[in-house]
């Protein structure tokens, strides 16, 4: 961090003097412990050359933090009209390193900010997590990583195994284009509001070729039938199909948290 980011009033300052407080509706809520927002920042670098994409910086200490950690540039989602305000500061102390979007993350197509390597650094509104994460896995050749603090609930279905209960749809999506992991936990108490759930810090970091051959939409289509009737055998909840179970070495009596992304996999190339 340059000598004039160092002297940007602490985040508690900012949130009292742009009446900071957290929105319900934006899935707000902010993290304020510094020395958790560097661990944040140390478990996604190094950042030699790399443009950082950020969801919903609020007050800013996460967008501090990559700055000091050395992202050549960072790209900051905001929609939040309050939180723009307060962001000013470090805008004009960043040295043209940051760049705010005053925009709806839904509708930004994080893909085309900066160039390679593109990582995506962000503590993900709750509200909208999955269906950004979701988006950004469509198009994971463009990121080189992404580290995402999200519910512990969807932490745990990003890395679940089949056959256990938080694998589902979101588990083998994510599996098939990258390798997940679980960086650390963080206790509600480190928030501001404190949210009624524990968060997770994953590093997804993307496969050189996915797990096995398949096209997105059609593995998506067959995993999301199986798993919207996941207590149904596969004969009935994919029955629209008409696969050959047996000939593609699937027990038709199995249960979609029985199958292995390869599988899954096989069913999409079999004609879903």
């Amino acid at each position: 961090m340059s000598e004039a980011e160092s002297e940007l009033p602490p985040l508690r300052e900012v949130i009292r003097a742009h009446g900071l407080a957290a929105i319900h509706a934006l899935g707000q809520h902010f993290l304020l412990d510094t020395n958790l927002i560097d661990r944040i920042a140390r478990a996604a670098g190094p950042f030699e050359g790399v443009s950082a994409i950020e969801v919903g910086p609020g007050p800013g200490g996460l967008t501090r933090a990559l700055l000091a950690h050395g992202a050549e540039h960072v790209y900051a989602i905001e929609k939040d009209r309050r939180c723009i305000e307060a962001l000013d500061d470090l805008i004009q102390r960043s040295d043209g390193r940051l760049t705010l979007l005053a925009d709806d993350a839904l509708e930004i197509d994080a893909a085309s900010l900066g160039h390679p390597p593109r990582r995506i650094v962000a503590n993900l509104p709750y509200n909208i997590s999955t269906v950004l994460l979701v988006r950004w896995l469509a198009e994971i050749a463009a990121f080189d990583r992404i580290i995402i603090m999200v519910q512990k609930e969807v932490a745990d279905r990003l890395v679940a195994k089949p056959s256990t209960k938080a694998y589902g749809r979101l588990s083998v999506m994510t599996q098939w284009r990258c390798e997940a992991r679980i960086a650390f936990n963080v206790a509600r108490t480190a928030f501001v509001p404190p949210p009624k759930v524990a968060s997770s810090v994953v590093v997804l970091t993307p496969r050189a070729e996915p797990l096995a051959p398949a096209e997105w939409s059609k593995l998506e289509r067959v995993v999301a039938a199986a798993f919207n009737q996941r207590r149904k055998m596969l004969r009935s909840s994919l029955k629209e199909w008409h696969f050959d179970f047996d000939a593609l070495g699937i027990p038709p009596t199995a249960r979609a948290e029985e199958l292995s992304v390869e599988q899954f996999c096989a069913l999409a190339r079999a004609g879903a």
